[in-house]
């Protein structure tokens, strides 16, 4: 195949070379959190902007609104039979700042370990952790209110000191004695702290031996957990 050439022979001199047009990249979503963690995130966000408003900016300012002093953790009031609020308190927080930090870790590090175990297993570990935390702060803190997930949270990081890498046990211990200093200072439930951790050892003691044991396992520690919250729930029962 030959060059085309002009009337006098020459062969024509090359135009400027236009780059090839850039290829087409779809824009990348963010992943939308897993069930479990969404549900924690959204419920969390969206009960403090009922509170706030019913509350007339009241939650703003660090105070319980109407919504949480319903949902909140009390001694005397679970003692009474308002038992849901030892669970229900992991969805109230005391402050902007305090959700704020709560709902990032719960996105940062809770939604990498409901993808790693499932959201089965990880609505356990997240009822369990919950569970430990209110009867630690129950036990310890009976008459004191207690609001906020990150007593639950410290569960996830006590299941993943037990089943992650050796690199990654290494930013999370770091983690945790971070989040340790944090519960010495006053008005930080470190009661609530140690029961979530506590509570989470166990269940990635489960998570690492295998699916089988842990299906045997996670009932188990789930009744131990309701067990411990019932006796610290009425110390009247039991004390002596």
């Amino acid at each position: 195949m030959t060059s085309p050439t002009d009337p006098h022979g020459a062969p024509p001199s090359p135009g400027p070379e236009r780059p090839p047009p850039p290829p087409f990249f779809p824009r990348a979503r963010a992943p939308r959190p897993p069930p479990v963690s969404a549900a924690v995130i959204g419920g969390s966000v969206a009960l403090f902007v009922v509170d706030a408003v019913l509350s007339q900016g009241e939650t703003l300012r660090g105070g319980l609104g109407p919504v949480f002093q319903w949902l909140a953790l009390y001694g005397p009031l679970v003692q009474d039979g308002q038992y849901w609020r030892v669970l229900s308190c992991i969805l109230t927080h005391g402050g902007p700042l305090h959700l704020a930090f709560n709902m990032w870790v719960a996105y940062s590090l809770g939604t990498l370990f409901e993808r790693a175990i499932g959201s089965g297993r990880f609505l356990l570990l997240s009822i369990i952790a919950a569970l430990g935390s209110s009867a630690f702060a129950l036990l310890f803190n009976f008459k004191v209110v207690t609001v906020g997930a990150s007593g639950m949270i410290l569960g996830y990081g006590g299941a993943m000191l037990v089943t992650a890498t050796r690199e990654f046990r290494r930013g999370i211990i770091f983690w945790l004695a971070q989040v340790a200093v944090l519960s010495l200072i006053p008005g930080v439930s470190w009661a609530g702290h140690l029961g979530g951790f506590l509570f989470g050892l166990p269940v990635g003691i489960a998570l690492r031996a295998g699916p089988r044991v842990f299906a045997r396992a996670a009932p188990l520690l789930l009744a131990i957990a309701a067990v411990v919250v019932y006796i610290t729930a009425h110390p009247e029962r039991f004390r002596g």
